[in-house]
């Protein structure tokens, strides 16, 4: 545990790339293959379920720290996170222990779960008896792990990038035994860390029985002038040119007689779409499609909204299943009888995959089609109906490219050519303090617009959507500056405020909802700009943002 700690502290005091890979691949050269296991675990961004809950965490810590609740409440505002906050409040340790990574993880965190059911009484001594044994820089990672906050800093291909380099093997490979990694039955083992690092051995997947998938080939944006296109890319006959849909990316596997259906996020949801998973053994043994998940309900696809009410819900009645069909739009074909096909050029895997739709003939699978156009002009034109059609606008595929590992360019390229967002004039209405290095600053917003136009006596303001991201750190403290010297009201966190700022909000969709107090709902709401220049009374109104919505 002591090294894990101070691994964490290595990685979050510095931003520097080589500075992380270095300490990543001091750590995984000396670890013990089961702390090593799980290391890669947390850093690749697995998760504990909750163990302890975050009420009973606060209220231990407050009477540990022997503050009164509106101190605690004050402080936790100050360093904005929780696992922060209480790791700085406690005593000293009275205790040591030498305990590795994954004895403390599986020996005192995860029991902590099971002992909330069967011996709640006896979970408070459990967690001080813990956290004494543990030194300052141990308990920040022990409450981050406890309350699932632990990040730092460090993404999935660094941590490839540092497996690939300590055992010699391709990052590839590496990054394809990844796949899976953090959704394991149980808990990682050091037998499972010794997979991940084991030397190569050809047709290393082929060999395999059991579902893992292949690391998602991502798409660049694509943002520049259609003038440019042919000096850029050369004429449109040299790429596969597909809608851009608006749904759950996935992997359909099949092998072994069984089925796996993987989400971009590596989240196991074959359990989820009991249709496709029988779409999918009606599928020979060794395929593999790559595709969006997406409702489907006469031959159109349906606004991403309605695929959130399914993903919502716990059970699946045969009315949900019923009223919410989906189906696989398939645009790739990463395996084909037991066959790895990522190196074959797009257009031949497209070629196979079409072969394989049409054989199949099943309502659950649809190819996504694939458009022409004689020039740029002519496609950016059927580009102007992507929104009407429910895509968030074209995916632009080489002919010639492989299907790579994440967002590279080596072996191919995807471009994505996105249709410009949605906008509203949007009033900030509610402040709140940010996390990590945001925290002393009111930097997560609540917006309103006008229930009615200008002219209309006694009109209110009705919130539809929060935001937090858009600003420079520039804006946000003048921002923030504002917020504190027009506070209306304070409720615990949030402060409402005057109406006084203006911003324009983009977001790429927008629906009906019975949940939110203004009807609509809108996704990934994000500011575009400071409207400086616009007074309040301005803004826009609830009629101009349900004109948006799709007719």
């Amino acid at each position: 545990m002591k090294a894990f700690a101070a691994l964490y502290r290595e990685l979050d005091a510095t931003t520097s790339s080589l500075a992380k890979q270095a300490a990543l691949q001091r750590y995984l050269q000396d670890a013990a293959p089961a702390d090593a296991a799980w290391a890669v675990y947390f850093l690749a961004g697995g998760k504990p379920r909750q163990l302890v809950p975050t009420k009973l965490l606060r209220l231990l810590a407050q009477e540990a720290a022997g503050l009164p609740e509106w101190l605690f409440d004050e402080s936790y505002e100050a360093v904005g996170d929780l696992a922060e906050t209480i790791s700085l409040m406690l005593p000293p340790p009275t205790e040591q222990h030498e305990l590795g990574l994954a004895a403390w993880v599986e020996q005192h965190l995860l029991p902590l779960r099971a002992m909330g059911k069967t011996n709640p009484v006896g979970l408070p001594d459990a967690l001080r008896a813990q956290w004494q044994r543990l030194a300052s820089e141990e308990r920040l990672v022990y409450f981050k792990l406890m309350t699932g906050s632990f990040r730092v800093g460090v993404s999935r291909l660094q941590v490839t990038q540092a497996l690939a380099a300590v055992a010699g093997v391709d990052a590839k490979r590496v990054a394809q035994r990844l796949m899976g990694y953090t959704h394991i039955s149980g808990q990682p083992t050091a037998a499972d860390y010794a997979a991940l690092v084991a030397a190569e051995s050809s047709g290393e997947l082929n060999q395999k029985t059991s579902g893992q998938p292949y690391p998602f080939f991502l798409a660049h944006p694509f943002n520049i002038s259609v003038d440019q296109f042919d000096t850029v890319l050369g004429p449109p006959a040299q790429w596969l040119v597909e809608w851009k849909w608006d749904g759950i990316r996935a992997q359909l596997v099949k092998r072994a007689g069984q089925v796996w259906l993987w989400s971009r996020g590596e989240e196991l949801v074959t359990e989820r779409f009991p249709e496709l998973a029988a779409m999918g053994e009606a599928l020979p043994d060794g395929t593999v499609l790559d595709g969006e998940i997406v409702v489907w309900r006469d031959d159109k696809v349906r606004p991403f909204a309605e695929l959130q009410r399914r993903i919502g819900r716990k059970t699946l009645g045969a009315k949900l299943l019923r009223d919410i069909p989906v189906v696989l739009l398939a645009y790739d074909l990463i395996e084909w009888q037991g066959r790895d096909l990522r190196a074959l050029p797009q257009a031949e895997r497209r070629v196979l995959m079409d072969e394989l739709v049409m054989q199949l003939q099943h309502p659950q699978l649809v190819a996504s089609p694939v458009l022409s156009g004689e020039s740029w002009q002519d496609l950016a034109c059927q580009r102007e109906a992507a929104r009407e059609m429910g895509v968030e606008g074209m995916m632009l595929k080489q002919r010639e490219a492989a299907y790579g590992v994440g967002r590279t360019k080596d072996v191919g390229i995807w471009w994505k050519w996105k249709i410009d967002p949605l906008s509203i004039d949007a009033v900030l209405i509610y402040a709140q303090r940010g996390h990590g290095r945001r925290a002393s600053l009111y930097s997560d917003y609540t917006f309103a617009v006008w229930e009615a136009a200008p002219g209309v006596p006694e009109r209110k303001l009705v919130p539809f959507a929060k935001a937090y991201s858009g600003l420079t750190d520039e804006e946000m403290g003048r921002v923030d500056a504002v917020i504190r010297k027009t506070t209306v009201e304070s409720f615990g966190p949030v402060r409402s405020v005057k109406p006084t700022l203006v911003f324009e909000l983009g977001f790429e969709g927008i629906a009906r909802s019975s949940r939110h107090k203004s009807g609509i709902a809108v996704r990934f709401p994000r500011m575009l700009r400071w409207r400086e220049d616009k007074p309040v009374e301005e803004a826009d109104t609830l009629e101009t943002l349900a004109a948006l919505l799709p007719s």
